[in-house]
């Protein structure tokens, strides 16, 4: 019988591998082992059988632990059921572009807006995403609850890496860094009706985008996947889906609405 230590190691391989696949499990191994032991500091290309395209990650940064939440433990498992068609998929809070790439993937007739406000990031996510051509429309910008200006906020939030950007709104005679998005102009550009799948994933700034002008997309949204971030957050969300039609759960991290049928 196995030490308990090496048995955990061992079903942790075996997940990856069943995840990624098994070249693919071995890469993604053999780049944190990289990251962690040799101080690489390239950018190199990570591969998964979720992922129709290869995808650049950036060593020293929170890349890989993104990666591994979408394409080794598949927190968007969730949507698996979700039939979308040639739909839209709106994807707030695309960091390098590894949950567009999922969904780009997983539906692949569908087409999708993403948003990222981080210029960093946002250079990542245009290359990772490039080879889906006209399916793909990405904006480096934040989503908000109407047309304001906002700039990246000097705080540090969660662990401070790069998936934790957050935005906020200019204060009196500050120039904005970017103007915000709302999710009914995104819907009412894409020329779409109606939103199949709308994640959610803005460090806190689901707290301003529930807070106000929601009620006229909110009802055309079919399914709606979000990270909520503390309580006001939750309040403020919870508040805005009451009586709108969706069944709630929970899937790890992640908020899960699904409207009934």
């Amino acid at each position: 019988m196995l030490p308990v230590k090496i048995e955990e190691k061992l079903q942790g391989y075996r997940r990856t591998a069943s995840s990624l696949g098994l070249f693919p499990a071995i890469a993604f191994k053999l780049q944190k082992l990289r990251g962690e032991f040799a101080g690489h500091r390239h950018p190199y290309t990570l591969f998964s059988k979720h992922s129709k395209y290869p995808l650049k990650c950036r060593p020293g940064t929170s890349d890989l632990d993104v990666f591994g939440q979408i394409f080794v433990v598949r927190e968007y498992r969730c949507l698996d059921d979700v039939h979308v068609g040639a739909g839209l998929i709106i994807d707030c809070g695309g960091n390098v572009g590894y949950s567009s790439a999922y969904f780009l993937s997983r539906f692949p007739e569908a087409k999708i807006l993403v948003v990222e406000p981080d210029e960093e990031n946002f250079r990542v996510l245009a290359e990772n995403l490039a080879p889906y051509g006209d399916r793909c429309g990405a904006f480096c910008n934040a989503v908000w609850s109407h047309k304001t200006g906002l700039v990246i906020a000097e705080s540090t939030f969660g662990d401070g890496k790069e998936w934790s950007r957050q935005v906020r709104a200019t204060r009196p005679g500050e120039s904005p860094a970017m103007h915000a998005l709302d999710i009914g102009g995104l819907l009412k550009a894409s020329g779409f009706a109606r939103i199949s799948i709308l994640k959610i994933d803005i460090e806190g700034g689901e707290a301003a985008v529930f807070s106000a002008n929601y009620e006229d997309w909110i009802g055309k949204v079919d399914n709606l996947v979000i990270e909520l971030h503390g309580t006001d957050c939750e309040a403020a969300f919870f508040r805005a889906i009451v009586g709108r039609g969706f069944d709630v759960s929970r899937c790890d991290e992640l908020t899960v609405c699904k409207r009934k049928s």
